[in-house]
């Protein structure tokens, strides 16, 4: 296989995406793109003189047809600072290779995440790990804020001053979920659209789906026709469970949806699937 040179992935190396407050995305290196995934596939046959059309169509079959293994011949490596919040989910997505700042080594900057006034809001009614639809009241949410500010700069101070006294390792342990740390991640494509498929998902907490959207776009420009595959047959899907399906024919048929025998939720998740 020649190597494969993306130019418009070669125009976006090792700038600097920013995501929150003081967060960033960059593509620091990527190994293949579109071309190896059809060269993989068809192994037998080289390269060969298939149009674009064609390799549109095959990359579109194999993720629809979850046929994954070519697509784990493209490879990412992404330089992201993201806070510690947010690398803790995102540390459950074990099928990378990553390098992440040791506090044993460095001195951790003075940089914490805080949220704007917008993204306060109060627990969710209906969602145990998500915050409500509406934000807090202006009042409230500068309070909020001021509590949050007030908290990261006593914890820096403290950590600056028992780093006169303790080792590095230690002194770093009070510090909160909000500072910020840095890695090298890197991710064959096959793991990363399933990232992206989760943490994309509207359930997501917004701070990680926000870093999940600028990957995508990275990897747009890298891999386009897997990602016009991704939006059709992925993003824009929707499954169904056997019960739902059996729903779904009922509909059609021009039967109750009562019929089916759902629960009030399983109803209202299988209307939403449908946009009712």
């Amino acid at each position: 296989m020649a190597h494969c040179i993306v130019p418009e992935a070669e125009e976006i190396l090792d700038r600097e995406f920013p995501v929150l407050d003081k967060g960033f995305v960059r593509l620091v290196d990527y190994l293949g793109g579109d071309e190896r995934i059809v060269q993989a596939a068809r192994v037998s046959y080289g390269k060969g003189t298939k149009s674009y059309r064609e390799d549109k169509g095959l990359i579109a079959y194999l993720l629809r047809n979850q046929h994954t293994s070519p697509f784990e011949q493209v490879v990412f490596t992404f330089h992201v600072k993201l806070p510690v919040f947010v690398a803790r989910q995102w540390i459950r997505h074990r099928t990378a290779r990553l390098n992440e700042i040791s506090g044993r080594y460095s001195v951790l900057k003075d940089e914490f995440y805080l949220p704007d006034a917008l993204d306060l809001a109060a627990q969710s009614t209906d969602n145990k790990q998500g915050r409500a639809g509406e934000a807090l009241e202006p009042e409230a949410a500068q309070e909020a804020l001021e509590v949050l500010r007030a908290g990261q700069k006593r914890a820096y101070e403290d950590y600056s001053s028992l780093l006169r006294t303790l080792a590095r390792e230690i002194a770093r342990i009070n510090l909160p979920l909000s500072v910020y740390t840095e890695w090298y991640w890197q991710i064959d494509l096959h793991n990363l659209l399933h990232f992206l498929k989760l943490r994309m998902d509207a359930h997501a907490q917004k701070e990680i789906r926000l870093y999940a959207e600028v990957l995508y776009g990275i990897m747009k420009k890298v891999s386009p026709l897997t990602a016009q595959a991704f939006d059709e047959h992925v993003l824009g899907a929707v499954s169904f469970s056997a019960q739902e399906f059996a729903a779904l024919k009922n509909l059609l048929r021009g039967e109750n949806l009562d019929a089916a025998g759902l629960t009030e939720k399983e109803a209202a998740r299988f209307q939403e699937k449908l946009g009712l």
